[in-house]
């Protein structure tokens, strides 16, 4: 929020020729929560019988068109496609000029579809909130989800003003203007630090390295890897977000090759790379594949060995083959990096339930990893085998000593006390 602005201004976005009673509800919210409501009207057929701050004209012409030609586009979805293209260009020229301080948007599954693409142009830190039909279904691939998006459920409003459907609007009100005005945005004091990984029952590490990098002078945030923790990463990369990365855990890449819902998306392992960022990599439980706990084995893993994590997610290990799979495309992703990677290979484990009398032990599947794993590193990443669990002090130092190369050669910035 601008130190000089009075109250935060929230564009309030949503088709306003269908939708006016819940919008103007929802503005009156906003002000008596000390906010100052922005209409935004991304109608497509008819204006809103309220004058907003930001006409569906205003929004075509924001997308390089006009709003006849996106009405005559040829059906519903590139109509509002169209839209969304205007309304995250106009979303971005408002911020760039210092004039928005949070988002809000309501929708069914269209107005969804573009709410995702004005969350994604906003950097984080700015509150996005999104009113849906759809809140947190399956349908939004991850890839669309901007890192700090809230979501609430659109519940009984489909059609209308009544009770349930007041109360979820004054809570997202509430929650937008309220984030706008507390939320602390990271000053970036220091180089800030990606890595990955799990909960220490099964990856610990970061209990080594965080400390040791903290010394160093650096910020460590560290993102658990069950589909939209990485995801979070994968989108902070892609904007050049961090000073290096320590990505230890890739096991959403083995995620997404099987298919199951605990994905990051198709691009996990590949945004640091575009973004020029200098990589630490390790396969930390990339033998493992993550499943709803509380549905039944799918019938390719019916045979393997299983552990339930909790009764929402649980973890099957896959067979030397399909390990070899994984290496070759872990291999093909690191390949196409523009900045500096580094491949670490553990050779005694790449996770706490794959030793001996542990539930997910499998010498033989890893032996086919490290084997398949050392011909699918490409010439252009640096190989390091280490000759310990990835949960240990030695592979822990020797991260380490390639990080403390990297900042001497000057390949990293250095930390800054």
């Amino acid at each position: 929020m601008s130190p000089t602005a009075p109250s935060p201004r929230i564009l309030v976005i949503g088709t306003g020729d269908t939708k006016s009673d819940e919008l103007q509800f929802m503005a009156s919210v906003i002000e008596d929560a000390g906010g100052k409501p922005v209409m935004v009207d991304v109608s497509i057929l008819g204006d809103p019988p309220y004058v907003p701050d930001y006409s569906r004209h205003d929004i075509a012409k924001a997308a390089g068109t006009t709003i006849e030609a996106i009405a005559e586009s040829g059906d519903e979805n590139s109509a509002m496609a169209g839209m969304a293209k205007g309304a995250a260009a106009l979303t971005k020229r408002l911020y760039d000029d210092g004039l928005v301080d949070g988002v809000i948007v309501l929708g069914g599954s269209m107005g969804t579809d573009l709410a995702l693409d004005v969350a994604a142009i906003l950097p984080l830190g700015v509150p996005k909130f999104v009113v849906s039909t759809i809140a947190y279904s399956h349908l939004i691939p991850p890839e669309r989800i901007a890192p700090d998006l809230m979501m609430i459920l659109w519940a009984g409003g489909l059609y209308g003003l009544n009770s349930i459907c007041s109360s979820v609007l004054s809570q997202a009100c509430g929650a937008v203007v309220g984030a706008a005005k507390h939320g602390t945005k990271s000053d970036r004091k220091r180089p800030l630090i990606g890595m990955t990984s799990l909960g220490s029952s099964c990856l610990k590490y970061m209990k080594h390295l965080r400390p040791e990098l903290e010394k160093r002078g650096y910020d460590v945030a560290v993102f658990h890897s069950t589909g939209m923790g990485g995801r979070a990463y994968e989108a902070i990369a892609s904007q050049g977000g961090f000073a290096a990365v320590f990505d230890f855990c890739i096991q959403e890449v083995s995620n997404h090759h099987y298919d199951t819902v605990v994905t990051s998306g198709p691009d996990r392992l590949e945004n640091a790379g575009r973004a020029g960022i200098p990589q630490i990599v390790a396969p930390g439980a990339v033998d493992m594949v993550d499943l709803q706990a509380w549905r039944p084995l799918p019938e390719i893993f019916a045979e393997r060995p299983y552990h339930a994590h909790n009764r929402l997610i649980g973890s099957v290990t896959t067979s030397p083959e399909g390990r070899r799979e994984v290496a070759r495309l872990i291999g093909r992703k690191l390949a196409s990096a523009d900045a500096k990677v580094a491949f670490l290979l553990p050779t005694e484990g790449i996770q706490e339930w794959d030793k001996p009398n542990e539930p997910l032990h499998d010498p033989e599947g890893l032996a086919a990893f490290v084997e398949e794993m050392r011909r699918a590193v490409p010439p252009s990443v640096a190989l390091e085998e280490v000759d310990a669990h990835i949960n240990s002090p030695a592979f822990s130092a020797a991260a380490l000593a390639v990080f403390d190369q990297w900042v001497a050669e000057g390949v990293i910035p250095e930390g800054r006390p």
